[in-house]
């Protein structure tokens, strides 16, 4: 199913891929203390380990993205 236009959270013209609330949380529980902008950063990473995977993928003559893919 598409998304609708407008729908979610962009970040810089990216897709927000992690719960800010769920990372800040992690790092918390580690005893540290998470930036405003680490959430923004983990879904660029997060899209860019989307992208290679997909290419690999591709390259594969696969149309299914799987974990080995990454």
């Amino acid at each position: 199913m598409a998304r609708k236009p407008g729908k979610g959270r962009k970040t810089g013209g990216r897709d927000t891929f992690v719960v800010a609330s769920k990372v800040k949380s992690y790092v918390r529980g580690k005893d540290l203390m998470a930036s405003s902008e680490l959430a923004n950063g983990l879904s660029a990473r997060v899209q860019e380990l989307l992208d290679g995977a997909i290419t690999r993928c591709e390259g594969n003559g696969r149309r299914t993205v799987r974990p080995v893919d990454l």
